[in-house]
C-alpha cells in the first residue's frame, strides 16, 4: 500500500457482475488518486470475480476471497477489519460512487479530524442505472436538520437521526483510529446501519454530513432492503431497535431524544406510505397488513 493512499473503498461481492462492474469504473473514475480498492469476494460460486478485478491491472485494486460465504453484515466487518487506510467506505457491489466522493471524503475528514464517520447525500438510480422516483427518499432531507456540513453530535445528533433516519448507510466512510475495535452487531439483518450510527452517538463519537451527492443508491427489487422490507423484517426490527435507543438515551439522561426514540415518527411514517400505496392499488387486505405493524 503506498503512503499517500489515505482512503479504502472496501466492496463486499455477493452477486451480480454487471453491477460491479460498473461499481469498479465508478471507482476508477474518482477525481481524486489517493484510494485504494479493496474486492472481498464473499460469493458462493462467482468464479469470474477475480479475473474481472485483476482485469484492469491497476495496482489500486485488490482482491480477497473469503473461504465461506460470511453474509452480509459479516462481510461488512470483515471489510473494516482488512482495512489498512485511515479511513474505509463500504461500496455496494450494486451501486456506483460519483467522480468526487474520495475527494469529498477526504475534505471532510481533514476539516473534522476528530469525527468518528463523514456521510453524504446520495441520488437514486434503478436497476438499468436511470434516475429513480422514491418518496421515502426524497422526504427524508426534509427532516435533516439546518447546516452543511451538519455535525452529528451528542443528544442533539441522536435525537435528529431517531426523527429522520436520513443517512445513507453505504455513503459513509469511517475513520478507523475512532471506531476503533467497534462493530456492526450481528444481530441484525436490515437495521444494522442504523443501530451502528446510533451506537456512535450514544458513546459520544460525532458523524459529519455533507449535504452534496457524491454516491449513487441502486433500488431495485433483487436489493436485500426490498426483499427485507416486503417480508416485513425491516419493521420488526426497526421497532426494537428505536425501543434500544430509547432505553438507551434515557439511562444517560437524553430525555428529548429518548422521547423522540420512542415515537418511532420515521417508522411509521413509512408503514402509513406503504399502506395507502397499497389502498391506491386497490389492494386493502395488504394495506391492513402494513397498518397492522404500526405500533
Amino acid at each position: 500500500m503506498s503512503a499517500k493512499q489515505r482512503l479504502t473503498i472496501a466492496l463486499p461481492f455477493h452477486r451480480r457482475l454487471d453491477y460491479l462492474r460498473v461499481a469498479l469504473d465508478s471507482v476508477l473514475a474518482q477525481q481524486r488518486p489517493d484510494w485504494r480498492l479493496l474486492v472481498i469476494d464473499d460469493a458462493d460460486d462467482e468464479a469470474e470475480v477475480e479475473a474481472l478485478v485483476r482485469s484492469y491491472a491497476d495496482a489500486r485494486l485488490a482482491y480477497r476471497r473469503n473461504p465461506r460465504s460470511l453474509g452480509m453484515v459479516s462481510a461488512w466487518n470483515h471489510c473494516l477489519d482488512l482495512a489498512e487506510t485511515e479511513l474505509v467506505t463500504l461500496l455496494h457491489a450494486d451501486d456506483r460512487l460519483l467522480p468526487d466522493y474520495a475527494g469529498l471524503m477526504l475534505e471532510l475528514a481533514d476539516r473534522f479530524p476528530g469525527a468518528a464517520a463523514l456521510c453524504c447525500e446520495a441520488s437514486i438510480i434503478d436497476a438499468a442505472g436511470r434516475p429513480s422516483f422514491s418518496l421515502p427518499d426524497r422526504l427524508k432531507p426534509f427532516f435533516r436538520p439546518r447546516g452543511d456540513p451538519l455535525v452529528l453530535r451528542g443528544e442533539s445528533g441522536l435525537r435528529a437521526l431517531m426523527a429522520g433516519n436520513f443517512i445513507m448507510c453505504p455513503t459513509l466512510c469511517y475513520r478507523r483510529s475512532v471506531i476503533g475495535a467497534r462493530r456492526f452487531s450481528e444481530d441484525w439483518n436490515q437495521v444494522q446501519d442504523l443501530e451502528f450510527t446510533s451506537r456512535l452517538l450514544l458513546e459520544d463519537e460525532s458523524i459529519v454530513c455533507s449535504r452534496r451527492i457524491a454516491y449513487a443508491y441502486r433500488r431495485h427489487p433483487e436489493a436485500a432492503t426490498a426483499i427485507q422490507s416486503e417480508s416485513r423484517l425491516r419493521f420488526d426490527e426497526e421497532h426494537r431497535l428505536f425501543a434500544r435507543v430509547a432505553e438507551r438515551a434515557s439511562q444517560r439522561g437524553w430525555t428529548h431524544a429518548a422521547r423522540v426514540a420512542r415515537g418511532k415518527r420515521i417508522v411509521r411514517l413509512h408503514l402509513l406510505y406503504r399502506a395507502s400505496r397499497e389502498l391506491i392499488r386497490l389492494r386493502p387486505r395488504r394495506a391492513l397488513g402494513w397498518l397492522r405493524l404500526l405500533r
